[in-house]
């Protein structure tokens, strides 16, 4: 973790500080050391001003390893980083019953005018919006008997509202060390080279100046950020689940970075347990003897579901101080758990929450501590440390051996308390999985034995076998859904100027039946058991789809949306109207000038895409060659809306025709052109097609008023 020795600093050539582009990566940077007397002390925090009293006690207490887990040897100096998430004040609790899917379609988010309006806010309130906060950690711990308790600790703590582990753990490698060389003025080089960094794209490579280093980094894509804060980013239809992506180098979900093979590799048979679990929003406790391990693991599960968006909370670092603790400690036997992944170190935990359904143990003791080392096997039944491959046959006999099955008993009998004095890599869980262990995947599995420099690069390469298993898989089981995200365009010869269909509506029940009756399909099929749908059914239950389905059917309705617009600008419309009758022609010039309407409001609320302009001249070339081959009476009466007229005319002025007076009020007179026009047809059709969709009263009276002027 030393610092990157191509990194250096120069006053005379460090940039200025820009708040507002700072605010788009980092809240602010917090120096929190630990004061014998009062505890956790924040000392600096710069910008000065960025948290309130309380969020200031949040990071303090989150930015230290809990006492009761520090074991760690008695060297001079011990670096480790982690990262927390906590809610900020103010912010709703999570709701944890189940959401009713029938009338899942009414309850949709209103469908955009364009996808590329979805754009991060660059307001300065953003922060006030979020609902969470994370935090970077870069602990330093120094032993010197000569101190009281013999020994120092520090910690330089990145506060962002953005999951973004890939940017902000290679910073922290840089800052932390050089805080402790230089000081406060680490903190403000850092900020101002950071307030340089173009806006955050994601889902893209980024190379992001650091003095005279670069981290060049993967963010994670737009699908799998919450929105919940106010950030929206731009959103495609390719990024939709039933699709694997064609580029396997881009991450496909949050912390793509988190070393899953390394924290889970004691327990790489329950990895499907643990996958379904979090699919259908189980809380589950994570248990491991450092910051770093837990926290490692809370953000490898999250990554697990990729491309689902993870709505389940998760805190990959969570202490007793949490204010959430209270209200999870009070909950009484039976009583039900919100869906959450807490990270823990302080066993403590173990009774507090004894009630917490599923309990999972990982990582090991540092080496040196005051605590036994692991030599017994884990419920997996390989034996830590010993240098072996990680081949299917060699687990599933250690598996089933005799002794091993004697210490499953056991683990089970014991439970989660048996970890108060001895540190195990376990599962406590009564649920049944549906999905079944991939063995060609554990057979590909690499163990580089005990060189930690050829393991570190042999974890690369079994992360990425693991995480593109599970992105198949999670793709794979999202795929039956894919009938609903599907976008349709206009038929050859049809008009794209009327409004597209809707998406099939969505029913629970009736998905279900369907796909009761036709499978999930035989990628799924064939690693599950016959009991399939319900893991569906829980699915649906969950508090994973319901903000997912919304989210991708909104995506779906712009992509239409998109599509049909750009049918607008392709179609030639003399080729189109020659096809049409009389009504027909009429229906387009309303639905033309409808679209122009929507462009003009885009663009004068800023909202405007950046082919908004040429979009408006090509529908108002279209507006114009339609009203061209209108009847001449019908083209006077339409001349009587002075809007309208200015669209035609290319100028914003009141057009008065000959032998008629000017009324200026514009939806007045548009009313009294289409009573005159109405009185003249007699088709119901034409009728419908003119006459405003406005109460009969209102328009009796209207039509009063324009007779006797």
């Amino acid at each position: 973790m030393s610092r990157s020795p191509s990194f250096s600093v120069k006053s005379e050539l460090s940039p200025k500080l820009d708040p507002e582009s700072l605010q788009q990566w980092v809240v602010a940077f917090c120096i929190i050391r630990f004061d014998l007397e009062q505890g956790q002390l924040i000392e600096e925090c710069y910008p000065p001003g960025c948290l309130t009293q309380d969020e200031e006690l949040e990071v303090a207490f989150s930015s230290f390893p809990d006492s009761v887990s520090q074991h760690q040897n008695r060297s001079s100096i011990h670096d480790c980083i982690f990262f927390f998430r906590f809610r900020r004040r103010g912010s709703s609790q999570i709701d944890a019953s189940s959401t009713e899917m029938t009338e899942i379609d009414k309850k949709l988010i209103p469908k955009s005018p364009d996808v590329r309006v979805l754009r991060r806010s660059k307001s300065n309130n953003d922060s006030n919006d979020s609902r969470y906060m994370y935090g970077y950690v870069f602990n330093r711990q120094r032993h010197d008997e000569r101190l009281k308790r013999g020994g120092e600790q520090k910690s330089v703590v990145i506060l962002s509202h953005s999951p973004y582990s890939s940017v902000f753990r290679p910073l922290l490698q840089i800052m932390g060390p050089l805080y402790f060389d230089i000081g406060r003025k680490a903190l403000e080089h850092i900020a101002a080279y950071v307030s340089m960094w173009p806006s955050p794209v994601p889902g893209k490579l980024m190379e992001l100046p650091i003095g005279n280093a670069a981290l060049k980094v993967n963010l994670p894509p737009a699908h799998s950020l919450p929105s919940e804060n106010g950030m929206l980013f731009e959103e495609s239809a390719s990024s939709m689940a039933p699709f694997l992506p064609n580029n396997q180098s881009v991450p496909q979900g949050l912390f793509h970075d988190s070393d899953l093979f390394g924290i889970f590799r004691g327990l790489l048979l329950q990895l499907w347990v643990l996958w379904e679990l979090l699919l259908i929003g189980e809380p589950m406790l994570i248990i491991a003897p450092t910051p770093p391990q837990c926290s490692e693991a809370v953000a490898g599960l999250v990554s697990l579901v990729a491309p689902l968006l993870c709505s389940v909370d998760f805190r990959p670092y969570f202490t007793i101080h949490d204010p959430e603790f209270a209200h999870l400690n009070s909950l009484q036997e039976g009583g039900t758990f919100p869906p959450m992944i807490l990270g823990v170190t302080n066993l403590f935990f173990l009774k507090s929450l004894r009630n917490m359904p599923h309990v999972i143990s990982v990582g090991s003791p540092a080496p040196n501590t005051n605590r036994l080392p692991l030599a017994t096997r884990s419920s997996t039944g390989r034996i830590s440390g010993r240098p072996e491959g990680f081949g299917f046959q060699q687990l599933s006999l250690k598996k089933f051996s005799p002794s091993n099955l004697l210490n499953a008993v056991k683990l089970r009998r014991d439970g989660p308390l048996c970890l108060m004095t001895e540190h195990k890599e376990a599962i406590w869980s009564t649920y049944s999985a549906t999905t079944k262990p991939d063995t060609s995947i554990l057979n590909r599995l690499i163990d580089a034995g005990m060189s930690p420099r050829v393991e570190e690069s042999m974890s690369v390469v079994n992360n990425e076998i693991l995480r593109r298993h599970f992105l198949e898989l999670t793709t794979n089981f999202l795929a039956p859904f894919g009938p609903y995200f599907r976008t349709r365009t206009p038929s050859e010869g049809s008009s794209p100027f009327v409004d597209p269909p809707r998406l099939i509506p969505f029913n629970a029940d009736e998905f279900l039946g369907s796909l009761s009756a036709r499978g999930p399909g035989k990628f799924v099929s064939k690693r599950m058991r016959s009991n399939w749908l319900d893991l569906y059914r829980r699915f649906l239950e969950g508090p994973n789809f319901t903000p997912w389905f919304q989210r991708r059917r909104a995506v779906a309705e712009q992509e239409q949306h998109r599509l049909w617009r750009q049918a607008r600008m392709k179609t030639d419309i003399q080729q189109l109207i020659s096809k049409m009758s009389e009504l027909e022609i009429v229906d387009s010039f309303n639905a033309i000038e409808r679209h122009i309407l929507e462009e003009i409001q885009l663009d004068q609320s800023g909202r405007a895409s950046t082919d908004s302009g040429a979009t408006c001249q090509k529908l108002k070339g279209d507006l114009q060659a339609v009203f061209n081959v209108l009847p001449k009476d019908m083209q006077q009466l339409l001349l009587f809306n002075p809007q309208r007229a200015a669209l035609l005319k290319g100028a914003p002025e009141h057009t008065k025709l000959p032998g008629r007076p000017l009324i200026q009020d514009g939806t007045c007179d548009y009313f009294v052109a289409s009573f005159c026009f109405w009185s003249e047809i007699t088709s119901p059709t034409s009728r419908s097609i003119f006459l405003p969709d406005v109460p009969e009263s209102k328009y009796c009276q209207m039509n009063e008023s324009s007779v006797s002027q």
